[in-house]
């Protein structure tokens, strides 16, 4: 590569904004191709795409997310728009108010305690654990928590995204395995384990799933930020 045509892509904003957006429609062609297939997910071809582009132009993270943050802004204003469809189920929402709070808060609680768990069984180094911990919540809340705790904040945001692609895959033919077809099931089941990259996909498949899932998000944020520290001492004392 030209050597000025190379540093004018490490230190220019547009590149980070061209590669994301470039690659996320790249990967919606390809879903829509495989009409939706679990596998076929945006984010984790997306994802993949993007990585391997890096590679290829020998940008960093670093370099790359200068003009990347810029799209990162936007994930605040569209968590709030995630009210509207919510709004629109509110007599759902009303009728299940308990069943669904009580399975947020016992997701929250087995999302942290089974990350805990399985890495101390595999014995695991501590600040991997704590890092591990946090795992269920989206990215923001995931470091701060992983951070105040003693883990390692880019690692918090790698498990997040790592566990956030598996429940995006797997939440919908898990389900239909189980012979559960309820949309507001689908919705609190993905936004507990797979945070706003599940909730993405399931908004693919109905609004009253996706609206229920940014919900379940948003609360198991709030959960886990508030449970985690509580829950680590307890089992790594």
């Amino acid at each position: 590569m030209n050597p000025a045509l190379a540093d004018w892509l490490r230190h220019s904003p547009l590149t980070g904004i061209f590669l994301t957006l470039l690659v996320y429609r790249v990967a919606l062609v390809l879903s829509r191709r495989y009409h939706g297939h679990p596998l076929a997910n945006t984010v984790l071809l997306g994802a993949a795409m993007l990585v391997g582009l890096l590679l290829l132009l020998g940008l960093s993270f670093e370099e790359y997310f200068r003009g990347a943050s810029f799209i990162q802004f936007l994930l605040g204003p569209v968590t709030v728009a995630l009210a509207i469809p919510l709004y629109n189920n509110l007599g759902r929402l009303k009728r299940s108010a308990l069943a669904i709070v009580s399975s947020i808060v016992l997701g929250s609680v087995a999302g942290v305690v089974s990350a805990v768990s399985i890495a101390s069984a595999f014995d695991l180094p501590r600040q991997i654990v704590l890092s591990l911990a946090p795992r269920s919540a989206t990215t923001p809340i995931a470091i701060g928590v992983a951070e105040a705790i003693g883990g390692i904040p880019t690692l918090a945001a790698a498990f997040v995204i790592v566990t956030g692609i598996i429940g995006a895959v797997l939440a919908k033919p898990l389900l239909k395995l189980l012979r559960m077809d309820d949309d507001v099931v689908l919705g609190v089941a993905t936004g507990v384990s797979a945070h706003g990259i599940g909730t993405a996909r399931v908004f693919q498949l109905s609004e009253t799933a996706g609206a229920f899932a940014g919900l379940a998000m948003g609360l198991t944020g709030f959960f886990t930020a508030v449970l985690t520290p509580f829950l680590v001492h307890y089992l790594l004392r």
